[in-house]
């Protein structure tokens, strides 16, 4: 009877993001403890090198939240030589891998921001208002109608089959953490 996952695709209805879906997945007693942004690229419409198409991974930027802070930048990259191959590269920054001094923890600088009256890493207002808006949207459909059926998972999966299958159904798959 308590909720411990999600998995949602949404849409946000303006000009800018327009047809973008956006996917989330958190859960409880996942395998791994991570929080990241992952932006994947939409394919070129048409090729630069002919016959490598079907070989190219989409392009991708993830930056990681919690718990190793960074960016990950993964793109085709023309292999040296005559012959014409493409192969995805990698490139990498860790924070903490950088720099010698240690950043404060979350609630560290949370509590330290609220001190000092910067509110540059608070939600605004109206964001945490539209945000609750989404939520109770989804509870009250759960108390107003029949109880829907919910999948069960596994502790230390990825969630249930059904998460999977909601990007399948765009041909897409969750990036592997």
């Amino acid at each position: 009877m308590t909720e411990t996952f999600v998995a949602l695709k949404l849409l946000i209805d303006n000009w800018r993001w327009a047809g973008v879906p956006f996917y989330l997945r958190t859960g409880k007693r996942l395998p791994k403890k991570v929080s990241e942004v992952s932006v994947h690229f939409r394919k070129v419409p048409h090729m630069l090198f002919s016959g490598v198409s079907d070989r190219i991974h989409r392009n991708f930027i993830a930056i990681r939240i919690q718990p190793e802070e960074g960016i990950s930048l993964r793109f085709g990259s023309k292999v040296p030589g005559m012959k014409i191959r493409v192969q995805p590269v990698k490139m990498n920054f860790e924070y903490g891998g950088s720099f010698a001094s240690s950043s404060p923890d979350a609630y560290e600088r949370l509590l330290l921001d609220c001190i000092t009256g910067d509110m540059t890493l608070f939600t605004h207002e109206q964001e945490a208002f539209h945000s609750w808006q989404l939520i109770d949207g989804i509870r009250d459909s759960w108390v107003s109608g029949p109880t829907p059926e919910f999948p069960n998972y596994s502790p230390g999966t990825w969630g249930p089959d059904e998460a999977d299958q909601l990007l399948l159904r765009d041909n897409r798959k969750w990036r592997r953490l």
